[in-house]
């Protein structure tokens, strides 16, 4: 089911080719790594005593050595963050009716993306309640222009809210956000192991007779437990490989703040054990593509551990129990145990960090200020790109070590890849959470463009309206709308107008004697909560504008009209986009349909008409 629904997906996007985000303005960079691609791209943040960042350094500053081999550096690039200055002199978001859409910000583009990982299957419902507290503190001083996504993990991962740079849309979110209990933590409230059966034999003392009985509760208690930890393991190992996948079709450099109160694994191997996954080995071959994909997609983790400065629950009259009273040596080994688990989840924390090229945030109640100082140091950082000297492509493990020419100064990069071989990848079946994860188109622009909650990119700006178009619901879809033959989506549907107003200074090639060609593309997805595409249109244009239709294109834009049908039950989203066929520019906006379907229809009245498709 899954080809043939890569097929659907494909007859729509076959003639989309290599694309980076940016116009007018400094663009992004093109080294963009693919999977199996010969290129190996590193970011690295360097940073003075003072933790702050390093500038104006050139390739001529840095050696980097790949399992101690010398390589000769290829591409060179530095980003920085806006600086305060600079921010405030960004204009404010336009004021839009509603039912009227535009993915004009003033935010410029490139640059990285930031995105807040909300996990709640390995934290207690007292620390996500800190957590969502910082996350408004932070917001209330956030620097504008920063691009930020929030995910949320339990059972399986979950697109919160898409890209934004708006922090209203970001507060609003924050503010309504409430703490979801774990079903697979001791207590979900605090987090600390309640009493275990074991426990409640604790008042026989040490009778013999009981003895037996004892051991075999422990027994009991040991193997639910380790059984819990490891289905938290295994659906955070599942979630940060569909994470991976998405961020996979974002270009540039991705900043993961994961907010956890446990690390149940390090997503990253330790390169230096004879096996890198001997920890994880039931899990080895998800282990391995996760990693790989994480490194490959520019991706650095900065774990904040959400439970701040802890003391040991031992401490805690409220879940002590009997346990101690009957057994004083059970006070030790309790806290013994606690300090333990934490040093080891702090050093997870520390390697995962150290492994992609980000910084670990534990011990401090300030976790807004962990977020500031994640988000400022992920958007100043250097991109290094070179062809590796050893074209030997086996799978094997390689270190990376660079260095700079200059003392007292701290580097922070991914330390090593997979040398996967190239196309390695290509045949492997993936989650159908997105359509990016869906269909790998390979290079494609509208792969990106089209990623549920992703970012918006700016290439073509335009303005839409989305409207109900009647009163009236209907059993079938609009005409020309497609339905995912893999999904069962039944009736009655509701049908949306889409009228688009576009820039035609980005979008028509000049001929001759004056007229002005265009060539679109006009691709409008029905998104479910789940992420899954259920429908999708797609029309084609191609005109040659004489000058006097040129001329009146210039003063009110490049207009098409589109029909998409939704189902009236359920929590969907738009996502509409343009692509330019003959500049290979894409410009794209997301349109939650709880925010248009209560806006009077267009014709209350009438019938639906059948969908005359894009068009001037």
């Amino acid at each position: 089911m899954l080809r043939s629904f890569q097929l659907w997906c494909s007859l729509v996007l076959f003639t989309c080719a290599t694309f980076s985000f940016g116009q007018s303005q400094p663009t992004q960079s093109g080294v963009t790594l693919y999977t199996g691609a010969r290129l190996v791209i590193v970011d690295v943040v360097v940073t003075d005593s003072h933790q702050n960042p390093v500038h104006n350094l050139t390739a001529s500053d840095f050696t980097l050595l790949e399992k101690n081999v010398s390589q000769q550096i290829r591409h060179f690039e530095e980003h920085t963050a806006l600086s305060p200055a600079e921010a405030a002199k960004l204009g404010p978001l336009p004021s839009l009716p509603k039912g009227i859409f535009t993915n004009y910000t003033p935010t410029p583009p490139g640059g990285a993306v930031n995105i807040l990982l909300l996990d709640a299957l390995n934290t207690p419902m007292q620390d996500q309640a800190y957590v969502r507290y910082q996350l408004q503190q932070y917001l209330k001083h956030a620097t504008p222009g920063t691009r930020i996504a929030i995910f949320g993990l339990t059972t399986r991962l979950t697109l919160l809210q898409g890209f934004t740079s708006d922090p209203e849309v970001l507060k609003a979110f924050v503010d309504k956000k409430n703490p979801q209990a774990s079903p697979l933590l001791g207590d979900a409230v605090s987090g600390v192991d309640s009493d275990n059966v074991a426990d409640s034999f604790s008042s026989f003392g040490n009778d013999p007779s009981t003895a037996d009985v004892m051991a075999n509760m422990q027994q009991f208690d040991a193997t639910m437990q380790a059984f819990k930890q490891q289905l938290r393991t295994q659906y955070t190992l599942d979630a940060m490989n569909q994470l991976a996948r998405y961020l996979s079709g974002i270009p540039g450099r991705k900043n993961l703040i994961w907010f956890s109160g446990a690390f149940p694994l390090n997503i990253m191997p330790d390169g230096d054990l004879a096996d890198p996954f001997a920890a994880v080995a039931s899990s080895e071959d998800e282990f391995r593509e996760t990693t790989n994909l994480l490194t490959l997609s520019q991706v650095a983790v900065y774990p904040v551990d959400a439970r701040g400065l802890m003391t040991s629950p031992v401490y805690d009259a409220s879940v002590s129990g009997s346990r101690f009273a009957k057994n004083p040596g059970a006070f030790g080994a309790a806290n013994a145990k606690f300090l333990q688990k934490t040093a080891e989840e702090h050093m997870t924390m520390a390697q995962m960090a150290e492994s992609t090229g980000g910084h670990a945030f534990y011990n401090t109640n300030g976790l807004s200020q962990a977020v500031s100082k994640a988000i400022e140091s992920g958007s100043n950082y250097y991109t290094i790109a070179y062809s590796p000297s050893n074209m030997k492509w086996d799978g094997s493990f390689r270190k990376i070590e660079i260095r700079v020419n200059r003392p007292g100064l701290t580097l922070a990069y991914r330390r090593g890849y997979y040398a996967v071989p190239p196309g390695d990848q290509a045949g492997k079946e993936i989650d159908p959470a997105t359509i990016a994860a869906n269909a790998p188109f390979g290079r494609d622009p509208m792969r990106a463009a089209m990623m549920r909650g992703g970012p918006d990119p700016t290439e073509i700006i335009f303005k839409a309206r989305v409207r109900p178009m009647t009163a009236a619901a209907e059993e079938q879809p609009a005409p020309g709308n497609l339905l995912n033959p893999n999904i069962k989506t039944k009736g009655p549907f509701v049908r949306y107008a889409i009228d688009i107003a576009a820039d035609p200074r980005v979008m028509l090639t000049a001929t001759t004697g004056g007229y002005h060609q265009d060539a679109a593309q006009f691709l409008t997805y029905v998104y479910d909560q789940d992420g899954h595409v259920i429908n999708l249109v797609d029309n084609r244009t191609h005109a040659n504008l004489p000058p006097e239709a040129y001329a009146r294109s210039l003063r009110v834009g490049l207009h098409w009209h589109q029909e998409v049908s939704v189902p009236t039950k359920g929590n969907y989203f738009l996502r509409i986009g343009i692509h330019d066929l003959t500049g290979n520019r894409v410009g794209a906006i997301e349109v939650p349909i709880a925010t248009i379907k209560n806006l009077p229809p267009l014709n209350p009245s009438a019938a639906a008409s059948p969908a005359p498709g894009a068009g001037h």
